[in-house]
């Protein structure tokens, strides 16, 4: 228990994680010092708020167009609407701002990241090749944003090394874009937490519960791929032989020993056998050598017709389902699918 005293000091806090084996929870030990906050270390805790980012755009007494990346947006007031922002004293843009008469505040989209980077950025036009708008007072105005606030300047205030500018709003707009979010340093998206918790009870020994990792990504796959292996089960082909056109449709001309690698992920090979087939079809060229691993493999213009026709099935489905995502969801589940892979690929090379 801290004491009253020690509470009405300055002190800062140190998370340590303690772990036990087979023990699901995790418990933090809090530890207070009594001494002044580390910059670093008091940084860091803020960075443990997530929060949006902005761009935050103006033009100086010289007609100049200003403008950088801030963290530090909140609302004020709804009548009237007024919003806040800061800026650090020592900033090279602070008299741009001090200024002004008005100023835009645009809160960034999940996809502009880039640009946040680019206006975070020292020593460089931020605004080179970016698309413009103008607002009150010439004041440029980015577009593609999930929410920009067209502000005219109403209050500066002293905030230890920085300054706080609160806006009034004249004219704002926004759109059903997700969001930027930035925490720990790091740019985050926003993906809505469901009601429903994951099961916490483990299966028992020799089943797979409905919360599985393989069982779900294995039925997500199968359940996606439906209508496009019926489609290839109508025109007769096979796993291993769908396996191969898929790949060279991807990689391009591949020697057999290379398709056969790549293939081979898949759980199928690509025997000659299986080759001679899709050539009697019309569907790949085969450039023989004298090895036949080595013989180069193409597929033929019927052959990515074909392709595209059965990828059309399947991808009708994956749209289907993708309609119950947010983008930004979309992009989480694409990432993290995209890690799986690199972790699992390079856990198989180890084991051969």
């Amino acid at each position: 228990m801290i004491s009253p005293q020690l509470a009405q000091n300055t002190f800062y806090c140190r998370a340590t994680r303690v772990t036990r084996r087979q023990e699901k929870a995790q418990s933090f030990t809090i530890e207070a010092h009594m001494m002044q906050p580390d910059p670093k270390l008091f940084r860091n805790a803020l960075g443990t708020f997530a929060t949006g980012v902005t761009i935050v755009t103006t033009r100086d007494g010289d007609g100049h167009d200003v403008g950088l990346t801030a963290s530090s947006f909140n609302s004020v007031s709804l009548n009237p609407p007024m919003i806040l922002w800061s800026l650090a004293k020592d900033s090279s843009n602070i008299e741009a701002f001090r200024n002004a008469r008005s100023f835009a505040v645009h809160v960034l989209a999940a996809e502009q990241d880039a640009l946040s980077a680019r206006f975070a950025r020292k020593g460089t036009d931020r605004f080179a090749g970016v698309e413009l708008e103008r607002g009150s007072d010439g004041i440029p105005l980015l577009p593609g944003c999930t929410a920009r606030f067209e502000c005219r300047t109403a209050f500066q205030h002293e905030g230890g090394d920085h300054v706080i500018f609160v806006g009034e709003v004249v004219a704002f707009r926004h759109s059903k874009r997700p969001p930027l979010v930035f925490h720990g340093g790091e740019y985050r998206l926003l993906i809505k937490k469901e009601s429903q918790s994951i099961t916490s009870e483990p299966p028992a020994p020799g089943e797979r519960g409905p919360d599985d990792l393989l069982y779900l990504i294995s039925r997500a796959y199968h359940q996606l791929r439906g209508g496009g292996l019926q489609e290839r089960r109508r025109r007769g082909w096979s796993e291993a032989e769908y396996s191969a056109i898929g790949q060279l449709s991807m990689e391009g001309d591949l020697s057999l020993g290379r398709l056969d690698e790549l293939v081979a992920y898949r759980g199928h090979r690509a025997t000659p056998e299986v080759i001679n087939a899709l050539e009697k079809r019309g569907l790949v060229g085969i450039c023989r050598r004298d090895d036949a691993m080595d013989s180069m493999i193409s597929l033929t213009p019927a052959g990515r017709k074909a392709f595209i026709e059965v990828i059309a099935f399947t991808k009708a489905a994956e749209a289907d389902a993708l309609t119950e995502f947010e983008f930004d969801e979309f992009l989480i589940l694409k990432q993290l699918l995209q890690r799986l892979v690199r972790k699992t690929n390079k856990s198989s090379r180890q084991l051969h």
